[in-house]
């Protein structure tokens, strides 16, 4: 008996090859109708015997594309007379409103790979060669729903052969909207870095010695010789050099600059990584996976610098890539172009290491596109290879460690965004979260989706400014979402926070109506390490209260203080702050949060009170000089350029130069990262009992009168630890030893306090987040033994714990917010 039905799919069903499956699948099992993208939704027309519409849905449920995600299907009966036709057809898309889910990037699939390589096929050495599987998505995409007419492929018309692939079920490109070989699609050129680079490029018009096999091979002699290309990939550019010439490498740190922060290496194959680096089978199933991000991986030969190289090492990776460091972040080949690089019939013989680093000015958003690559990135490189395929959204390289043998996201971005997270929460409405003023990231919602985007930089610059306001557009328009609220840091100075405002008057050019007046977007305020918690409790789908230990670098406090060492009870409503580490005199500004040794002269001032006796330990741990000791004590006593702060990073930082680790940073995290390397060398050689360590304690501070009602009841008493360290220090105690007795120490305070704040609350959870918790000798010390205490510990995995989180945290505040304004 012939039956029909109308099915719904949602999840990430645009640009995977979805439609052609439904359509395979619909065929084998004999069932007529058709299938169509509706941007929400592929909705699926059928009819057959209702044992074949079984057959045939719960084969699609079980077999899907490689790259779909099917978060829900409806279906309902309809009636018989829908796909009358003997065949089953993919038919025009439609646009119809709802949740909308967009596929990332997705890195070169294995059969790609091999017709690539393949002599004997149309699209051999061709550098965008791409199928239903895999290819760019959201980069190139202008609107949804996903065909290639709303995409940067639009302006390259396919020849007969691709449109035959395109629109032909029985090949693997049936529907692939980025379809293209090297008679019909996008083109690699050569652009000089001596200011004669004519814009725009006319590519038809550009010698062949500029373009396509010959612009791939100079490429590949620049590098090989040592010298430096700017790179145009899926996302944006790279700085490219060999990283196994260790000149090249220091050429390439003095030109960016970037004296001592780790370059990411693009390696040729997973041997080559496994030459180079200890990987765990988990690790490897991502690193070659189709995401492809960054990992951090273990070198293999990595001894510290004062024992010498090992006698034996097959290592071939420079030591400016990484130096004084035991980690390196490893990807594999993701785009056509780049697997070109190491492998092309020229002769050259190319090194199977490359550095791969964002191709940026520092402070600036990656370069996408020919203008920016002239103008920021020619001083930087010898020669710039790009092609003429137009990116819409940059999409740095995701960054990923692993924790627990998960993995433990450092940078959402390229493969990952802006795939959502599904709230299980009330949830009605779209709201904007514009994310924190560095690693900034944005969040987009529609209902229960929330959409983080890709990685955008630091707030600092304008230019970085001017990209977020453009991505924020972009996005909001692709997931046609029309925010109702706007939610920002409590900073008051900070760029994110101005523009939160400068949207709500001005987003889409359009004011909403409220009362019949024009009214601008309610915006709300969210204090930085409430962000952080309310991130973790998101990515956790956890929203009863929670004791959060939000551990950072700065953040602005409500009572206008650096807060940044937290203990939080926390759910979306609100949260108060019961307890804080030890608070200290932060001196200097901005340079203190580059400069541990001024945090580290402010504790010890307060911790002897006295000017003799510091100065007397200041000149034996060597952390400055005479003058810059008395403009220390001297802004500490007037209370110039100074301010009260809670701090957990840039406890770190000076911690690290007591201990004569780092006494200033290069760039972020350094000193503390140092610290941590330091202290993980000893956990991996010395059994814990070798070491007496001290009791850190909570102890309750004497608040009657309170100076506000954010003034923490409780403190974790950091100060006693600082002084512990120092005469530790000075009694000559091993660096390594002290690195891990702080952690070990610290780890065991945060446990306490959460102990003590358990009896008060009677809350059984602990959320931990922030910026300190990307260090994960501390994360597990904490999270061992939290759970040894009966505590349930909330941890961060697909989503950063550090400020690339934090809009995930704000969006699901404000979704709340917006719930209440709606029950109002």
């Amino acid at each position: 008996m012939q039956h029909a039905i109308i099915a719904r799919v949602y999840g990430i069903v645009q640009g995977v090859g979805f439609r052609p499956t439904v359509d395979r699948l619909a065929t084998a099992h004999g069932i007529c109708g058709s299938v169509s993208n509706k941007g929400p939704y592929v909705e699926i027309d059928a009819q057959g015997e209702k044992e074949q519409i079984d057959a045939f849905i719960e084969d699609l449920l079980h077999n899907p594309p490689k790259r779909a995600v099917i978060l829900k299907l409806d279906r309902e009966d309809a009636p018989e007379n829908i796909g009358k036709d003997t065949a089953f057809t993919i038919i025009e898309s439609e646009k119809e409103e709802g949740e909308i889910f967009v596929s990332p990037d997705i890195a070169i699939c294995p059969d790609c790979k091999r017709e690539l390589y393949d002599p004997n096929d149309r699209r051999y050495l061709h550098p965008f060669i791409n199928c239903t599987s895999c290819g760019p998505r959201t980069t190139i995409l202008d609107g949804m729903p996903y065909d290639r007419v709303r995409t940067s492929m639009a302006e390259f018309p396919m020849c007969p052969e691709c449109e035959y692939e395109y629109t032909h079920a029985e090949t693997r490109r049936y529907d692939a909207q980025p379809v293209c070989c090297n008679d019909c699609g996008p083109q690699v050129y050569l652009l000089p870095t001596d200011g004669t680079a004519k814009l725009p490029v006319d590519v038809k018009a550009l010698p062949d010695s500029q373009k396509d096999a010959a612009a791939i091979t100079e490429t590949r002699r620049i590098i090989r010789e040592g010298g430096i290309v700017a790179i145009k990939g899926i996302g944006g550019f790279h700085l490219c050099c060999d990283a196994t010439n260790g000149a090249a490498v220091q050429r390439l740190r003095d030109i960016k600059p970037r004296p001592a922060k780790p370059f990411a290496v693009m390696m040729k194959d997973l041997d080559t990584v496994r030459r180079e680096c200890l990987i765990t089978p988990e690790q490897e199933e991502i690193l070659d996976g189709h995401q492809k991000p960054i990992i951090l991986l273990k070198k293999r030969y990595q001894v510290p610098s004062n024992m010498g190289q090992p006698k034996e090492s097959s290592s071939r990776l420079a030591e400016e890539v990484a130096p004084d460091n035991p980690n390196v972040g490893v990807m594999l080949p993701y785009a056509p172009v780049q697997l070109l690089l190491f492998d092309y019939p020229d002769g050259i013989e190319m090194p199977d290491c490359l550095v791969m680093t964002s191709g940026n000015i520092s402070g600036a958003p990656i370069c996408r596109d020919d203008a920016d690559a002239v103008k920021e990135l020619s001083r930087m490189c010898d020669m710039i290879l790009s092609h003429n395929r137009l990116i819409r959204l940059r999409a740095d390289d995701s960054v990923m460690d692993f924790f627990e043998d998960k993995p433990y996201m450092i940078r959402r971005s390229r493969g990952y965004a802006p795939l959502p997270f599904l709230m299980e929460m009330p949830c009605e409405g779209s709201v904007l979260a514009v994310g924190g003023e560095l690693k900034n990231t944005f969040c987009v919602t529609r209902n229960h989706l929330f959409y983080p985007s890709p990685y955008v930089g630091d707030m600092e610059d304008l230019r970085t400014v001017r990209a977020l306001e453009e991505s924020v557009i972009r996005m909001a328009d692709l997931l046609e979402a029309k925010p109702e609220i706007i939610a920002c840091d409590l900073h008051p100075k900070y760029n994110t926070t101005d523009m939160a405002y400068r949207l709500a008057e001005e987003l889409h050019g359009k004011l909403r109506e409220t009362g019949g007046e024009e009214q601008a977007l309610p915006v709300i305020q969210i204090q930085h390490h409430y962000a952080h918690i309310a991130s973790c409790m998101a990515e956790n789908n956890y929203f009863d209260p929670v004791i959060g230990v939000s551990f950072d670098g700065t953040g602005y406090g409500e009572d206008s203080t650096v807060w940044g060492g937290e203990f939080l009870i926390a759910d979306l409503d609100g949260y108060t702050r019961p307890a804080s580490i030890s608070p200290f005199l932060q001196i200097g500004g901005d340079a203190s949060a580059k400069e541990g040794w001024r945090i580290a002269v402010s504790m010890l001032y307060d911790i002897f009170g006295d000017q003799e006796k510091t100065r007397e330990v200041v000149e034996k741990l060597a952390l400055c000089s005479e003058q810059e000791l008395k403009m220390q004590f001297m802004m500490a006593d007037r209370n110039i350029n100074a301010v009260r702060s809670t701090s957990a990073g840039r406890l770190f930082d000076a911690v690290s130069a007591i201990l004569g680790v780092r006494k200033a940073s290069t760039f972020e995290g350094e000193a503390s990262t140092t610290l941590m390397f330091y202290a993980q060398r000893w956990d991996e050689s010395h059994a814990p009992e070798q070491m007496e360590l001290m009791d850190i304690s909570v102890i309750s501070e004497d608040t009657e009168p309170a100076k506000s009602e954010w003034t923490p009841a409780h403190i974790l008493d950091t100060r006693s630890l600082v002084s512990w360290l120092t005469k530790q220090k000075l009694a000559g105690a091993s660096q390594d030893a002290l690195a891990w007795g702080f952690h070990r120490i610290l780890a065991n305070g945060i446990v306490k306090t959460c102990e003590f704040l358990r009896e008060e609350t009677g809350l059984q959870t602990v959320a931990l987040s922030g910026g300190v918790f990307q260090n994960r000798l501390l994360l597990r010390m904490c999270k061992e033994d939290l759970e040894s205490k009966g505590f349930r510990v909330l941890v961060h995995s697909m989503l950063p714990p550090n400020d690339g989180g934090i809009c995930l945290g704000q969006a699901a505040v404000a979704m709340r917010k917006l719930e209440k304004m709606q029950k109002s």
